[in-house]
């Protein structure tokens, strides 16, 4: 019977002294929080492009803006930027190019930009989120920069909603938690 329990504690040990990502994930529940929030963004977003027609993707509300399909590229690109200078992604950062005329490249770009991130979400470990970086704003940890991801693609993706309304299409119902 003891030599049970002594088994039974030194696996308990071993198992708990090897650091593993997936641990790491399942104890912190901002990690399994925006995991699945930046799916549900993903897919969001994603039907957002896809229901604007793409003879509205130069659209702009207004000059000073930047046109719907800027806008979704825009997203694309601050994500990429952001996952790879901050959040520790080896993938290279795609530039922003408005120079993209068709809608199915728009939104391919889009699709690898979110899976990026995604990528980049499933590979940081806990001592990771709590690293501070420099970041051109100040000094913030990479769990910071997570956050900061997710709050800017859901500032444009508000403002594409208000471009597609302006068009008189109507937004696919919001997915959110």
């Amino acid at each position: 019977m003891i030599k049970l329990k002594f088994k039974t504690l030194f696996i308990v040990l071993i198992l708990y002294s090897i650091p593993h990502k997936t641990f790491a994930q399942a104890n912190d529940s901002l990690l399994t929080q925006l995991t699945r929030k930046w799916s549900n963004a993903k897919a969001y977003t994603i039907k957002i492009a896809e229901l604007m027609p793409e003879e509205f993707y130069d659209f702009k509300p207004v000059p000073e803006e930047m046109s719907f399909k800027q806008q979704l590229l825009h997203i694309a690109q601050n994500i990429q930027w952001l996952s790879s200078s901050y959040l520790l992604s080896n993938k290279k950062i795609i530039p922003e190019d408005t120079a993209v005329k068709h809608k199915d490249a728009v939104i391919h770009i889009l699709k690898n930009a979110y899976d990026m991130a995604m990528e980049t979400h499933h590979n940081l470990n806990l001592k990771q989120l709590d690293e501070v970086v420099s970041f051109f704003a100040g000094p913030m940890s990479r769990r910071q920069i997570l956050l900061l991801l997710h709050d800017h693609q859901t500032h444009h993706v508000g403002q594409i909603i208000v471009y597609m309304r302006l068009k008189n299409i109507k937004p696919p119902a919001y997915i959110g938690w």
